[in-house]
């Protein structure tokens, strides 16, 4: 038995000619409210509003960045303002340099210029001790 497997489920169907229903009712609502500023303002005072009504309403219509809806940049957008901000790291570099100078105060100068170089025959003496130690620890226990 066959099942026909519906393919293209992202693609949405053309139903006002070259248009989706979605971006029918995107430029249709948009040409209305350009309709309605024109009819309140005169076409004087409601040119840049008209503009910027038509514009969004182009760009929800046929921008798509990264290949997804307008509309999705813009709730992204929204959320990003209209929520609090958590910033979990801040960098400070006078309490930075702060610590480093209160580090070179409290160190000891004796330390400053005391290096000791480890070669292998002292290496092998500390190990050997290491190793003698681990013995008398299990012969005791």
């Amino acid at each position: 038995m066959q099942f026909k497997v519906p393919q293209f489920l992202d693609i949405e169907d053309k139903i006002f000619g070259p248009f989706t229903f979605r971006q029918f009712v995107y430029l249709a609502g948009g040409a209305g409210f350009c309709f309605v500023l024109y009819k309140l303002l005169g076409l004087l005072w409601a040119a840049l509003p008209i503009l910027l009504v038509g514009g969004l309403s182009a760009a929800l219509t046929f921008y798509r960045p990264n290949n997804k809806p307008f509309l999705y940049m813009l709730e992204a957008g929204f959320k990003y303002f209209a929520h609090s901000k958590l910033y979990i790291w801040e960098k400070r570099v006078a309490a930075k340099n702060e610590r480093r100078q209160a580090v070179k105060e409290t160190s000891t100068p004796s330390r400053a210029g005391y290096t000791q170089k480890l070669d292998s025959g002292k290496l092998r003496d500390l190990a050997w001790s290491l190793d003698v130690l681990d013995l008398s620890k299990q012969k005791n226990n």
